[in-house]
């Protein structure tokens, strides 16, 4: 309990238990007590005078210098840092924050023959510009296709024929489209995934071979995602990994790079399990075929109908699809989505928002028009994924 006043201090202090500084309030109480002190305890302090709002203004001063000093202490521990301090924090461990990718398209260009293409651009239906590459002429078929890259970086979505619009008008250029879907890029790596890795990556060096794969495959640059799963039995298990093998399952990163990090950290003699093949050479200058999983995303469409109570704005709804999109993203690889737990995201359980809308039936899927009310099973080399778009919400 602070007090009495005027406090000892009113500066941060670092103690064996770490960092604290008084708070605001009790810094202004403090004041308050030593100017009454000098004044006499019967000086007019009230917050319409003068000098009360003065004593506030030299309070908010030192409350902000006292947080500048615990975020600077803070930096000094990965639990704790954030933003560049952590960055540069985790450079001890060899680590550096991943930056953001663009999306990429596959689109089918279509024009007369002989056409060039400079540096031309596309455009989706969201407003979204693609660079296609530098120099394309098309051929005597009419028809090219080329790997456009996305001008925003961050995952940026561009669903089948939503590529459709040349934003360089070029003679002889007569149209786009994207018949899949992009691949869609990531943002910068966020401080918890960092912090993540961070810890994760102290276990390079452990002596338990399983955790010296992951710790090393989470610094493998590109790779957002992975899981390992061992099968030390003599015969195959349920997921179809053969007995005495390892499977990993990986998203990102450089398909040889994760081979050879696999290589390096697995056991002599133990079998590796996937459907991505890739030969590496040992450190004998031996070639090894290394397998794995490339993540497979699984796509997850959701419906939710909804009746609006009083207090409830469009700005609600928007959370309440952000919500959904970010519980199934958070789904762990192989984690199967069972339908009872859209529920909790979709009331924005501890979020007063929630209570201005009732839920009147949700449907789940994996076609765009849900309708099914069962539990959606995810293999273990999957991961539900879901986007804004594939969330439809009806207001009633």
């Amino acid at each position: 309990m602070p007090g009495p006043y005027p406090l000892p201090t009113l500066s941060a202090q670092v103690t064996a238990t770490g960092i604290s500084a008084p708070s605001y309030n009790d810094i202004l109480l403090s004041l308050i007590a030593s100017m009454q002190a000098i004044y006499g305890s019967d000086i007019y302090l009230t917050p319409d005078t003068q000098d009360y709002q003065m004593l506030a203004i030299v309070a908010a001063a030192i409350n902000d210098q006292n947080n500048a000093l615990i975020a600077a202490y803070n930096n000094f521990a990965p639990s704790f840092a954030q933003g560049v301090g952590l960055s540069a924090l985790v450079k001890i461990n060899g680590l550096a924050r991943e930056p953001a990718t663009n999306s990429t398209a596959q689109l089918v260009l279509v024009g007369v023959a002989g056409t060039v293409i400079l540096a031309g651009i596309a455009q989706d239906v969201n407003g979204n510009l693609w660079n296609l590459p530098l120099n394309i002429v098309i051929p005597n078929s009419g028809t090219i296709t080329v790997t456009a890259t996305c001008q925003t970086a961050g995952a940026v979505t561009a669903p089948a024929n939503t590529i459709i619009q040349i934003n360089t008008v070029i003679l002889g250029w007569q149209s786009v489209d994207n018949p899949t879907s992009a691949t869609v890029g990531v943002s910068v790596e966020t401080d918890a995934a960092l912090r993540t890795r961070q810890s994760q990556s102290t276990a390079i060096a452990s002596q338990t071979p399983l955790s010296a794969i992951l710790a090393a495959i989470a610094n493998v640059t590109g790779v957002t995602r992975y899981a390992i799963y061992e099968n030390n039995t003599g015969v195959t298990d349920s997921n179809g990994v053969p007995g005495h093998f390892i499977s990993l399952v990986v998203q990102g990163g450089d398909t040889t790079a994760v081979a050879t990090t696999i290589e390096s950290k697995k056991s002599p003699g133990t079998g590796t399990y996937g459907t991505t093949n890739i030969t590496v050479t040992d450190p004998a200058g031996v070639p090894i075929t290394i397998t794995f999983f490339e993540l497979a995303n699984v796509n997850i469409y959701v419906s939710v109908n909804i009746h609006a109570l009083t207090g409830y704005v469009a700005t609600t709804g928007t959370a309440l699809v952000n919500a959904i999109v970010a519980f199934i993203n958070s789904l762990a690889i192989g984690q199967e989505l069972y339908y009872d737990w859209i529920f909790g995201p979709a009331t924005l359980y501890g979020n007063p928002l929630g209570t201005t809308y009732k839920i009147l039936s949700i449907t789940i899927g994996l076609s765009p028009s849900p309708v099914g009310t069962a539990d959606i099973p995810i293999a273990f080399n999957q991961a539900a994924a879901c986007t804004a778009g594939n969330v439809v919400l009806t207001v009633s």
